[in-house]
């Protein structure tokens, strides 16, 4: 499968989209049907204790999979989330970035289904596992 949105292109639509949420996140990689998100750890995305809190951990595992959607299909803004399910195994080092491996298993027409483990940076283990599943908007004739 091709890619229809490339990293420099997935980061613009990031920027002008959700200018409100855009700076939290870097793409670091973009292949067919994956991609690997940074979410940069900053106060606001903390818990007491220090570690990345559970929604900023969600937050990031919903963006990589629409951007994983997105460089598929292209540019559908209005691509939204059905259906989410998260594990949370672990428990983040403090203060540092969280990073999401996500892939799609399936992209049809009107769904898509992906996976993103997250991992705290420099840590081999995940800190969570999310499933999500996105329905695509159709095409207009």
């Amino acid at each position: 499968m091709e890619l229809k949105m490339d990293r420099a292109a997935l980061t613009d639509f990031l920027r002008a989209e959700f200018r409100q949420v855009a700076d939290d996140f870097v793409i670091e990689e973009v292949a067919p049907m994956r991609v690997r998100v940074r979410l940069l750890a900053h106060e606001r995305h903390l818990r007491p204790g220090g570690t990345v809190s559970g929604p900023a951990m969600f937050a990031l595992a919903d963006v990589a999979i629409y951007l994983a959607v997105l460089a598929m299909v292209g540019p559908k803004g209005l691509a939204v989330t059905t259906n989410c399910a998260i594990d949370f195994m672990r428990k983040p080092a403090a203060g540092v970035d969280v990073i999401a491996e996500a892939r799609l298993l399936k992209l049809g027409r009107v769904l898509a289904v992906g996976d993103a483990l997250l991992f705290s940076d420099g840590m081999a283990a995940p800190v969570a596992r999310a499933g999500l599943t996105y329905s695509i908007p159709p095409e207009r004739a």
